[in-house]
């Protein structure tokens, strides 16, 4: 891991100028190049990639009802009743956050008012690659189901045994419409443009690689898209009050994501931050995914040795991490000093785990510090307003003369006229 000390300055400075290496060029354009194929070909340029990318023939894009029960009859009874348990926690989170019409009468013979409306069709992508992830499906579908979406498509690549059957079960309990084994830019680009097999969709949302977001960014205005993803990243704030063993779990539990992810100590203490490094290279040695956390931590963690606790708030507020865990003595105190990040973890026991999996605020959430003007996603995604105005022309009457000076000092006549046309004497 790499440390940084010195003042906020200095440190943001530092943080500032180590860039990706990654070919985004080069990227962009074998992106472009198979939506416009998919755009072209439909299904025949789907399942030519798929065969390239996943090396998986296939002859049918959609899942069927047989396999997916077939699936359902492969997990286990416990594993069921934990996506039940976590399906309840998300869902009684996002209800809070529907959205409401509402009608005013302020002003005699003025109507104003507001109308929500889900949206339609919703593309939901799931990853496949080194990791499945059920969560996510949980994570994505059940917002867009209380805001009531009428038709739910998941895609998630294939591989030579189908598709995971823990995933095929968690879109089952979360109420998926229809799911197709694809992925990567190829599937991106049958959700945004619809093939002979695959429903054209008006909104994107899920995680993926560099492929898929960098397609989610090029089809983004033919359809809607959640965000852009980056790689995991995790921000912890700690004092000496806290335990380094669990700093160092929880560190760990997004470098195991991808060599890419980001784990980021900011303390004011340096034997918090000695004892943290040295949990760390003991916890790795009995990780599973070892060779992905050991290259994550090597040339993306971080620990930051902050003079005082205000330069600590400020720094992490600079990276608006996707993931802050504030492990300080009384940490609920520390709320109004976050500005930017994605989700927010109090204390030594809400472990960053705990939202992936289980308490119920969305994990799908901005990084890059695009946590300074995006949120995680949630119910308000999945819908959309409309306003409304009625006027009787006793109050249009009231407000002409303001409406037709605005029109003419903007040099739109037609404008100004419109309102004119009401009022003038009838020949």
């Amino acid at each position: 891991m790499k440390y940084l000390k010195g003042t906020t300055e200095a440190i943001l400075s530092e943080l500032k100028s180590i860039k990706s290496t990654t070919d985004t060029a080069t990227i962009e354009t074998q992106v472009k190049a198979i939506i416009q194929q998919v755009k072209t070909d439909g299904d025949k340029a789907v399942l030519h990639f798929t065969e390239q990318f996943d090396k998986v023939s296939l002859s049918e894009l959609r899942v069927s009802d047989d396999e997916i029960t077939t699936a359902l009859n492969q997990v286990d009874a416990p594993f069921l009743e934990v996506l039940q348990q976590a399906k309840a926690n998300i869902e009684s989170f996002h209800l809070k956050q529907k959205q409401h019409a509402f009608l005013d009468n302020e002003k005699p013979g003025v109507i104003r008012g507001q109308l929500i409306r889900p949206l339609a069709t919703v593309g939901v992508y799931v990853p496949g690659g080194t990791a499945a992830y059920p969560s996510s499906v949980l994570m994505n579908v059940l917002p867009a189901k209380i805001a009531g979406v009428e038709r739910i498509i998941m895609i998630t690549p294939p591989s030579e045994n189908g598709i995971n059957s823990h995933v095929l079960a968690a879109a089952q309990i979360a109420g998926v419409d229809e799911i197709y084994q694809v992925g990567g830019a190829q599937g991106i680009a049958a959700l945004a443009y619809g093939t002979e097999s695959i429903p054209k969709v008006d909104k994107i949302v899920g995680p993926g690689n560099i492929y898929v977001a960098t397609a989610k960014r090029e089809v983004f205005g033919l359809v809607d898209i959640d965000m852009i993803a980056g790689p995991s990243e995790i921000v912890v704030l700690a004092d000496d009050s806290a335990n380094p063993s669990f700093i160092a779990a929880d560190l760990l539990s997004q470098a195991e994501h991808d060599t890419l992810s980001r784990a980021i100590l900011i303390t004011t203490s340096e034997k918090i931050a000695k004892e943290t490094e040295t949990q760390i290279y003991a916890q790795l040695e009995k990780l599973p995914r070892k060779a992905i956390a050991a290259e994550s931590i090597r040339s993306e963690g971080k620990i930051i040795l902050a003079q005082n606790q205000a330069d600590m708030f400020e720094i992490m507020n600079e990276i608006a991490p996707e993931h802050l865990e504030v492990q300080l003595e009384n940490p609920m105190n520390y709320l109004h000093e976050i500005k930017n990040a994605g989700s927010i973890f109090l204390g030594s026991y809400a472990s960053e785990p705990l939202g992936d999996y289980f308490a119920g605020p969305n994990h799908v959430l901005p990084t890059s510090e695009t946590a300074k003007f995006f949120s995680p996603l949630g119910v308000e995604d999945f819908t959309k307003r409309s306003s409304f105005i009625s006027y009787t022309k006793e109050a249009l009457a009231k407000e002409k003369d303001a409406i037709i000076l605005l029109a003419k000092k903007e040099g739109l006549d037609a404008h100004a006229k419109a309102i004119q046309i009401r009022f003038e004497e009838e020949k």
